[in-house]
């Protein structure tokens, strides 16, 4: 396996634009992303796609390497997908650049997992709820995961009627780190796009739909990612307490 990992980055943002440059402790969100890759010692390169300028001068800037794509992307999936076609690798590991305070241990238990199950065809890193306000909240996906850790169905507002306490033992937080064999996510991109992708903006939904096998990682903590802005503040106070944070953060700033 030859595992190369691609962030997906876009200024239009629908919840949040420009968030990818939006500095956190002096530095912008997707080179915090890119510096965390490169410290997966299992990655064998990291790229950031995107269709502009802005964000590839701001990567490039930091010695960072850069894919141009098209404009025409709605998702960072598909952006992704036209990146690899010029990328030697077998897997890729797909980074959300909203994900700035992602741990490395998680990809790395991502990618031991598909290392052990390589004809698996995508692997999502997966974590618990903290609240049951999450439940609803419609900023972020959630999933319903069955004993296999197979990935049934993904959400943004919990369909389940029973209560937290039940919903918590099968339905989990979808964590912005996937894991697809690149022949795979080349044929995944040329299917068209399906009817609960399209209303609900997951575009993991075109996985399960198009009858594929989708599986998750689980792991702790749970994290939060960056998705409007109400949730910066959120990231911002984790750095500040979290002693792990703090480390990586340190490595992040000397890189």
């Amino acid at each position: 396996m030859k595992i190369a990992a691609v962030i997906p980055a876009r200024l239009s943002s629908t919840r949040f634009p420009r968030k990818v440059l939006l500095p956190i402790t002096g530095i912008p969100m997707v080179e915090h992303v890119r510096r965390r890759a490169l410290m997966c010692s299992s990655i064998s390169e990291v790229f950031v796609a995107t269709c502009d300028e802005e964000i590839a001068d701001v990567v490039r800037g930091y010695g960072g390497r850069v894919i141009m794509t098209s404009e025409k992307h709605v998702n960072g999936t598909s952006r992704v997908a036209e990146a690899i076609t010029s990328i030697d690798c077998t897997h890729v590991l797909l980074l959300q650049g909203d994900e700035p305070v992602f741990l490395p241990r998680h990809v790395a238990d991502l990618i031991c997992a598909a290392t052990d199950s390589p004809r698996v065809d995508a692997w999502n890193v997966v974590a618990a709820l903290d609240s049951e306000d999450e439940l609803d909240k419609s900023s972020f996906v959630k999933c319903a995961i069955n004993s296999k850790n197979k990935i049934l169905y993904c959400f943004r507002r919990t369909p389940h009627f029973s209560n937290f306490n039940i919903q918590r033992k099968f339905v989990r937080k979808l964590l912005g780190m996937i894991v697809y064999r690149k022949d795979f996510l080349l044929e995944l991109n040329n299917l068209p796009v399906s009817l609960i992708e399209d209303s609900e903006s997951i575009e993991q939904m075109r996985i399960i739909e198009s009858g594929y096998e989708f599986r998750c990682v689980e792991v702790t903590p749970s994290l939060p990612s960056i998705n409007v802005p109400d949730e910066v503040q959120i990231v911002l106070d984790l750095l500040e307490v979290d002693k792990e944070q703090q480390v990586l953060l340190r490595a992040v700033i000397e890189a």
